[in-house]
């Protein structure tokens, strides 16, 4: 194999979960980066480097360490038979793009339609949370958010509309500023109902109008 093939992925890890390295380990890998980008981590300015970078790695992607359905156990029942929308808007965010490391910054919006039940406002915000603190790819932390409450609260239908600037796009590539990705995922009702999921848009100002069906 010639110094600069790639190995081949074995395919009995792929997918198996790795050992997480240690502090040490990370640290080392940060100093690895910072020669590779051509500067010495040995001196004055970045010799606390390594360590910072390892704390925020800790903050960035806590939501590793957390169960997003967690947070939506507890409900309450006595709602006076309130069955129309809750929704929750401008929830804001920042996540990472598992393509680049690269920031992605951005407002989620909430909604679902209860069943006999409802969940504090707050616990919608921290599944946003939760998914936003991992590695992530818009369209797919749009699906998780919406399937995460549906499946724990079992409402008549989920609403949620991603709105994000995506640094990777930003810093380099393309470089194009002031894009905005909006992704959108409805179950049940919202998906079936032309006059939900429109009502539902306009609670939250109808971001582009880019989610028909």
């Amino acid at each position: 194999m010639g110094i600069d093939t790639p190995a081949k992925p074995r395919p009995d890890l792929i997918g198996a979960p790795s050992a997480k390295p240690s502090r040490l380990e990370a640290e080392d890998a940060v100093r690895t980066l910072l020669r590779w980008a051509g500067d010495d981590p040995s001196r004055e300015g970045l010799l606390d480097t390594p360590a910072r970078v390892a704390r925020a790695f800790e903050e960035w992607f806590k939501g590793y360490g957390q169960d997003p359905e967690d947070y939506l156990q507890r409900t309450f029942e006595e709602v006076e038979g309130y069955d129309e929308m809750v929704v929750l808007r401008d929830i804001t965010f920042e996540s990472h793009c598992e393509h680049h490391l690269a920031p992605i910054i951005g407002r989620a919006h909430v909604g679902y339609l209860p069943d006999h039940r409802v969940v504090g406002i707050s616990k919608l915000a921290r599944v946003v949370e939760t998914y936003a603190k991992r590695l992530q790819v818009q369209e797919k932390m749009t699906a998780q958010i919406a399937h995460a409450i549906q499946t724990v609260l079992r409402p008549k239908g989920v609403a949620v509309v991603i709105e994000a600037a995506h640094q990777c796009m930003t810093t380099r590539g393309v470089h194009k500023k002031g894009v905005t990705m909006v992704t959108s995922k409805m179950l049940g009702a919202f998906r079936a109902d032309e006059k939900t999921r429109r009502e539902f848009l306009a609670v939250i100002g109808n971001p582009h109008s880019r989610y028909e069906g």
